[in-house]
């Protein structure tokens, strides 16, 4: 199992059945350090997904910066599946939450 720290789409549960084939269920959690831009979506089905044309992705803060969100415990199969979700503007990486947890977190690439 693996943790996965979201603070947009992929809390939406439309997008987590579509993506995961179930609804998540989390814990609110932050991400310290690091701050919200919105990136323009331009993949048609991601767009679809999220009805959103505008996701929030994340960039390097300062260290009083921090992200609201959601923590989820997800298989490595539905890692990977949201690796697919997310578009090429995103990268993967492990961070600590604010709680201590080491989680997966989108991020911009």
């Amino acid at each position: 199992m693996a943790y996965l720290f979201s603070y947009g789409t992929l809390q939406q549960e439309s997008v987590q059945i579509a993506s995961f084939g179930r609804a998540l269920h989390g814990q609110p959690d932050a991400l310290p350090g690091w701050r919200r831009e919105m990136v323009e979506i331009l993949d048609a089905e991601v767009f679809c997904l999220s009805g959103e044309r505008c996701h929030p992705i994340l960039v390097p803060g300062e260290a009083g910066d921090e992200i609201s969100g959601m923590v989820f415990e997800i298989s490595e199969a539905e890692l990977e599946r949201a690796d697919a979700y997310e578009v090429d503007a995103y990268k993967r990486i492990a961070a600590r939450l604010k709680s201590g947890l080491d989680a997966f977190v989108y991020v911009r690439a």
